[in-house]
């Protein structure tokens, strides 16, 4: 490679000089310009001794007299523009002995374009289970490398999720703020052509565009409710007077109704998607460690509704649709952390 890290260079496309601070590749560097860091091919660089000297030559043939009026004004420091918190993905490419690009890994950074910083917790997951997990901070308008994965791991549709808090919390501001980003394969790869088309470096999904004010409190009249006949529990004591909570709970629809013939197939999936909530809520009432859901095996849409579902809910653990002796692969297995 003709660039090392700390070499001066020249950005062919926009004509600006910068500075080479990460090697990614052998086709692929890391370049700073005037605080600002991106990838760059290398064949869209050259070092700028070249338009330096020529620039020079010419500026000293053709160098008008310069007068005092004419003394420009000192540039005032564009605005960063704030449009938000991102993930940002980076393709590291390799030649195969055939000559073809292939991906083999992905560079993975969260991009913080807000005024404001944030602690966060990060997690990596497949099938509800966390393959990495990462706690840090990133400032404002300042970007924080997470880590690398395997583009070979992209197939198993994973959750890139997150929970975020201000590093200087404000009364008025949520005290925290969870978003998930699901990757599809098909998706993925989309993108990736994408890239490849336009010659661009990166792609990005945005996590969110400005961090949630903190929501308005409800306040409950409960003298009203009592004058109403409704039946008022002590906090400490409200456990008991809920429903029996499940361990296992069968959605199939000829349980849920005896006239399930003449449903659509959209309200089937809304009532057992229902009855999965309610067993789930009451599951979590009692503080039970975990639950079983029999959703069965048929095309996979109840089940995949369930499981999106659960990557998004702060108190499950972990989740598995594996063999059972009881269900075949017709149940999903639910552990909570409390």
């Amino acid at each position: 490679m003709k660039f090392q890290i700390g070499d001066k260079v020249l950005v062919l496309l926009s004509n600006e000089e910068g500075e080479i601070i990460d090697i990614i590749n052998n086709k692929m560097v890391m370049v700073d310009v005037r605080g600002v860091k991106f990838p760059a091919y290398i064949d869209q660089l050259d070092f700028p001794y070249f338009k330096q000297f020529t620039e020079k030559r010419k500026q000293d043939k053709n160098k008008p007299k310069a007068y005092v009026d004419d003394i420009k004004k000192e540039k005032v420091p564009e605005k960063r523009v704030a449009d938000g918190v991102w993930l940002s993905f980076l393709p590291i490419i390799s030649t195969d002995e055939f000559g073809d690009d292939i991906v083999d890994e992905l560079k993975i950074h969260l991009i913080n374009r807000t005024e404001k910083g944030y602690h966060f917790i990060y997690q990596l997951q497949y099938f509800g289970k966390t393959e990495f997990d990462l706690k840090n901070e990133v400032s404002a308008f300042g970007d924080f490398y997470l880590h690398n994965v395997p583009f070979a791991n992209m197939s198993d549709n994973p959750t890139f999720a997150f929970e975020f808090s201000l590093l200087q919390p404000e009364k008025t501001k949520a005290g925290f703020y969870e978003s998930n980003l699901k990757l599809k394969a098909k998706q993925l790869f989309a993108k990736i052509e994408g890239l490849k088309q336009k010659g661009e470096a990166t792609f990005t999904y945005k996590l969110f565009d400005q961090y949630p004010d903190k929501p308005a409190a409800d306040t409950i009249g409960f003298e009203s409710l009592v004058a109403k006949g409704i039946k008022v529990y002590n906090a400490k004591e409200a456990r008991q007077h809920l429903p029996p909570a499940r361990t296992v709970v069968d959605l199939h629809i000829e349980k849920l109704t005896d006239n399930w013939q003449h449903l659509s197939n959209a309200e089937m999936l809304d009532m057992q998607i229902k009855e999965f909530d309610k067993w789930y809520d009451l599951a979590l009432a009692h503080h039970q460690p975990h639950l079983i859901v029999i959703h069965g095996v048929g095309s996979g849409r109840l089940r995949d509704e369930i499981h999106d579902e659960l990557r998004l809910k702060k108190e499950v653990k972990s989740f598995v649709n594996k063999y059972h002796p009881s269900y075949g692969y017709g149940a999903t297995e639910i552990y909570f952390q409390y």
